[in-house]
Parts: structure tokens; C-alpha cells; sequence
């Protein structure tokens, strides 16, 4: 047998008409006291910010961009480093403006080529902006493995190790010191010549081949650079960023020559 519930009586639904009504006012009025609260506070910011614009102040909050304006900003970045200016890169959109512009950049360049041995082409190519030939510049810098372009952009002194035969030594100004240091180039054709009066040279003929071996996830495991057959040549970078070649027999320098107009070494970035 199924029960029926018994109607409710009359003063019963009164009642619960009634607490409904007060439920739904009290949220209204919660609602008004909030936004009245947040109205005021607004106003009380409003006033605090109007005071300190009449004492000459302004908001401690106030975006250093909009105080400064940009001319003074890009003096202020200018004396951070590069790494700090580049941080600013990401503040905001207006930021990025200024962090980026050619003015400051230009600047933190040559700071950053000063005193390189060379200049890498790629940083060089009409139409980079200063900032990116920054980044190239400092990728280009780390690089170690050497590009055709390295070796024949570049002139080479040469000179043989304190292991080689005396009677080469004897022929060497780099250990004799009576004379400039002999010179080695390298050509796009894949040969190699010295200087006429060279008298280690002897006329022979020589050709060059850069080897490079890699594993897995793209990282090498060799890199050196021949020459005819005789032993490879060893290849590493110092920090003004010239090049160094070298055995247990000979060793090959790359000659500064960052005054070359268009920079030195491949148009594109090597990994």
C-alpha cells in the first residue's frame, strides 16, 4: 500500500515562502555591500594616487616605461649586460619594443666583438637586426666543428711542435725567430699552397678533407681535418674565437682578421 503524504498546512507553506524571500534578500544585499565595498576601495585608490600626483609623486606601481619614457629607458637598459637585457625581452609587449631595439643592441655587439680574432659572416648579412646578430654572433662562438668556409676564409700560421725532427725546427722561424712566422692557405677547390719563398713548402702538391663522425642524437664523435695522407689534424676553438689545428708534429693558427668587411666563416649556422 503506497502513503500519501498529507497536504501541508497553510501556515507551514507561509513559513517556507517566507524563509525563501529572506534567503534571496540577504544574498541581494550581500552582493550590493560587496560591490559598494569594491566601488569604495576603488575610490579611496583613486584619491591616494591623485594625492601623490599633486606632491610631485607617483604610484610605487606605476610600469617604469610609462615613468621613464623610452628614451630614457634605453638608457637605463644600456648599462645592464646583455643577459639582463635580454630578460626584459619578455616583460611585456611594449618591453620587447625597446629591449629589442637596434640602438641598444648595436652597442652590446661591439661590446661582444671586441677583440675576436674573427667576426662570423652569418651576424653580418644585411638586414639582421643587432639583436639577432648578437645571438648568431654567440652561437657562432661556441661552435667547434670547422666549415670550409673557416679554413679558406682565414690565412694560417704555421709552425712545427717541439717533437719534430731538429732539422725541421731548423728550418722554422717560429723557433729560429729570424723571420716572420710561414703560412699556409687553403682554397675552395680543396687544395692547399704556401708562400713562394717558403722553404719547408718545396713545391709539393697538397689537398685537404675535413672528417666528421657522428652518433646517435646527432653528436659527434670525431672531427679533425687532413691533409694528403699525412696525420690528422686535431680542431678546437679558443675564446676569441680563432681557430686552432694541430699534431704531435705541426700545428696550424688562424691569423685575426676581424677588420674583413662581411665577417668570416659559413652564411649559415653549423651545430
Amino acid at each position: 500500500m503506497i502513503r500519501i503524504p498529507p497536504p501541508l498546512s497553510s501556515s507551514t507553506s507561509m513559513a517556507q515562502t517566507n524563509n525563501q524571500e529572506l534567503q534571496e534578500n540577504q544574498s541581494k544585499d550581500m552582493d550590493e555591500g560587496l560591490a559598494l565595498a569594491m566601488e569604495t576601495m576603488g575610490k579611496e585608490r583613486e584619491r591616494k594616487r591623485k594625492k601623490m600626483r599633486e606632491e610631485g609623486g607617483l604610484p610605487l606601481c606605476q610600469d617604469p616605461l610609462d615613468l621613464l619614457g623610452r628614451d630614457l629607458m634605453l638608457r637605463v637598459l644600456n648599462n645592464l649586460d646583455a643577459r639582463s637585457v635580454a630578460r626584459c625581452l619578455v616583460v611585456s609587449r611594449s618591453w620587447n619594443r625597446v629591449a629589442s631595439s637596434d640602438l641598444l643592441w648595436t652597442s652590446k655587439c661591439e661590446e661582444l666583438w671586441h677583440g675576436k680574432a674573427h667576426l662570423p659572416r652569418l651576424s653580418l648579412v644585411r638586414g639582421v637586426s643587432k639583436l639577432d646578430a648578437y645571438s648568431l654572433s654567440v652561437m657562432d662562438g661556441k661552435r667547434t666543428r670547422i666549415a670550409k668556409d673557416d679554413l679558406c676564409d682565414h690565412v694560417w700560421d704555421f709552425h712545427f711542435t717541439k717533437v719534430a725532427p731538429e732539422y725541421w725546427r731548423n728550418l722554422d722561424p717560429y723557433w729560429k725567430g729570424n723571420g716572420p712566422p710561414m703560412h699556409r692557405y687553403f682554397h675552395q677547390d680543396g687544395s692547399q699552397t704556401a708562400d713562394p719563398d717558403d722553404k719547408v713548402w718545396g713545391g709539393h702538391e697538397c689537398c685537404y678533407s675535413i672528417v666528421t663522425s657522428m652518433i646517435g642524437g646527432g653528436k659527434i664523435r670525431e672531427h679533425y681535418v687532413r691533409i694528403n695522407r699525412w696525420l690528422p689534424l686535431a680542431v678546437s676553438r679558443k675564446q676569441d674565437w680563432s681557430w686552432e689545428m694541430s699534431n704531435n708534429f705541426y700545428c696550424y693558427s688562424s691569423v685575426p682578421d676581424a677588420y674583413k668587411e662581411g665577417g668570416t666563416g659559413p652564411l649559415f649556422l653549423v651545430m
